[in-house]
């Protein structure tokens, strides 16, 4: 999408081969007209697809989602990277390794928030190894729903996460993808 391209290009920071720095619009101060419009054009690509609920992982994630979310008329539903204790034991866990902080943690969906004839969509800001992403896969796979895809604002399609996933027979939608970085400049 352009205009994700194009606010990368002006405001998102290069930090050595592999990370972008985009906490000035998505992830720490948060652009909400573009993320409007990241959320219709989200939901334009996967509307008609049988989507029942989108999912997202905390925190980076949400803002996307929930205008994604809002756009489809349906409930967001938030992936919980610690168990908290008003969580009960009733959930499904899984464990993932974050790539950009190298730690991992339990990534927890209550039970109740889904079911086995739900087809979700799942949206998050980066794919880069799809590591969170393989693990909300296996959350709705373990409550035997189905995942509609993945939709990303960010895809670093230099990294395997895109392979990853459609290996595993999940559709991919990135509406930014970044080939690579060269002397500090974001390649698209």
């Amino acid at each position: 999408m352009k205009l994700l391209e194009e606010k990368i290009l002006q405001e998102g920071e290069v930090l050595g081969e592999d990370i972008l720095k985009v906490d000035g619009f998505i992830n720490h101060q948060i652009d909400v007209a573009l993320m409007e419009e990241l959320g219709r054009d989200m939901a334009e690509h996967f509307r008609g697809q049988g989507v029942t609920k989108v999912f997202t992982i905390e925190s980076s994630g949400i803002a996307p989602a929930l205008f994604t979310a809002r756009e489809l008329g349906l409930p967001l539903v938030i992936l919980k990277k610690q168990n908290a204790k008003n969580l009960g034991t009733k959930v499904w866990q899984t464990e993932v390794v974050s790539y950009t902080k190298d730690i991992s943690y339990q990534l927890t969906l209550a039970k109740n928030y889904i079911s086995d004839s739900d087809h979700v969509l799942i949206v998050d800001d980066f794919l880069a190894n799809g590591e969170a992403a393989t693990g909300a896969v296996r959350l709705i796979r373990k409550a035997h729903a189905t995942v509609a895809g993945l939709g990303v604002l960010i895809e670093k399609a230099f990294q395997p996460g895109r392979k990853k996933l459609e290996s595993q027979g999940i559709h991919v939608y990135a509406q930014a993808s970044i080939k690579g970085f060269q002397g500090g400049k974001v390649v698209f």
